[in-house]
């Protein structure tokens, strides 16, 4: 029988899963605090981009398999893919879980299955979550199981990785993480790797923590070369040759959901020895104030320059602005008003903050250019385009 399935978190994560799995002819109840964004999902428009998303959303809709509430309702199994960010003092906000957890404690009745997908700091699941269970006298890992099963998707390839990618299942009783197995194998073609609640919850953040203290090598190594007067570039073209040797690429910070946020879950919970992590994090925290530095140098040879920012999302090819370092920097720069900030990003429609322009009047317009993200539609500008300009390239694209 075809379980019914409650999804709380209608973001990158949850309307993924929500219309894949209405596709697979599960009744799915898609739940969120926006009204606007549920009012947009039961028209099947998609107030997110992901290739091939609005194609997913629309079948799932139509086919009345998915529909989207702000209230959440009865169902077999309850996935919660709400957000966990940091607070100002970077510790981890779980407020979000907590609101999900009490709020599908009303509808869990025996033989029911739990599901936290949000990334969370190790502990979360089988304490937070598994109290609030319990102070509705629900026996968890028991009449009710509970799994932590982080997502492992990358933006701009979510559709693809959610089917194909392996997935670590952590149940807070032998039994839970086998029921989570056993439903996450039903549509995924990777492996499913069975483990306990609080290793796939390091896992998780081991994960992105590894990412962020890789790329922190390479922005020190971008800033020492720009010291010394070595093309960073070429270095790690060089270095890389080494069999043993994977040098990640620097850019003007780090963004995203995850590996901007992650790191510091293991900070917040393992202060004195984390060292590694906390420095990797300040590293590339402070990459954007570098690159603001390099940008009021150049600026100052001018009256009142024109600077074109090329980018402001934090990856290539996506929308999402997340953490975006290129955001933040293109923002500090319209406040501190160096100059006239005009912002090219081919993936937004509109920005409020910053007068957005195509690529051909910000190369035109610009006495600065200021590349910030390696988008596809830049990676086509020819030298001769760039003639007279001044270029400060945060990510070897015009090399």
């Amino acid at each position: 029988m075809t379980p019914s399935i409650c999804v709380l978190g209608l973001g990158y994560i949850g309307l993924p899963t929500a219309s894949f799995l209405a596709t697979k002819g599960c009744q799915v109840i898609g739940v969120d605090i926006s009204a606007g964004v549920v009012d947009a999902i039961n028209r099947a428009e998609v107030p997110i981009k992901e290739p091939e998303l609005d194609v997913l959303v629309r079948s799932a809709v139509q086919s009345g398999n998915l529909v989207a509430r702000t209230q959440v309702g009865p169902a077999d199994i309850f996935i919660i893919a709400v957000p966990t960010p940091i607070r100002p003092d970077k510790s981890p906000d779980l407020s979000a879980v907590e609101a999900a957890v009490a709020a599908i404690a009303p509808h869990l009745a025996p033989g029911n299955l739990v599901i936290l997908e949000s990334t969370c700091p190790v502990g979360t699941t089988d304490g937070l979550v598994a109290g609030i269970l319990r102070q509705h006298d629900i026996e968890v890992g028991r009449s009710v199981h509970l799994a932590h099963c982080p997502e492992r998707v990358l933006p701009g390839r979510i559709l693809t990785e959610l089917v194909q990618n392996d997935r670590i299942v952590g149940g807070v009783t032998p039994a839970s993480t086998e029921a989570a197995a056993a439903f996450y194998r039903q549509f995924v073609s990777g492996e499913v790797l069975e483990t306990s609640a609080r290793l796939a919850e390091m896992a998780k953040l081991a994960e992105n923590t590894f990412r962020d203290v890789n790329i922190a090598l390479a922005n020190e190594l971008s800033i020492i070369c720009d010291h010394a007067g070595i093309d960073v570039w070429e270095l790690i073209r060089l270095a890389n040759r080494h069999p043993r040797v994977a040098i990640l690429k620097p850019g003007p910070g780090v963004g995203g959901h995850c590996i901007a946020i992650d790191p510091w879950f293991i900070v917040a919970q393992a202060p004195e020895h984390a060292r590694l992590i906390r420095t990797a994090r300040q590293v590339n925290d402070a990459k954007p104030d570098w690159v603001l530095a390099k940008v009021r140098d150049k600026a100052a040879r001018f009256k009142h320059p024109t600077i074109s920012c090329l980018g402001l999302t934090f990856k290539a090819d996506v929308d999402d602005l997340r953490e975006s370092p290129a955001y933040q920097i293109a923002r500090r720069l319209q406040q501190e008003e160096l100059g006239q900030i005009l912002a090219c990003e081919p993936h937004l429609d509109r920005l409020p903050e910053l007068p957005l322009v195509g690529l051909e009047e910000a190369i035109t317009l610009a006495d600065i250019i200021l590349v910030l993200v390696d988008h596809r539609e830049f990676r086509r500008l020819q030298p001769h385009q760039l003639q007279e300009k001044i270029v400060i390239d945060t990510r070897g694209l015009l090399r």
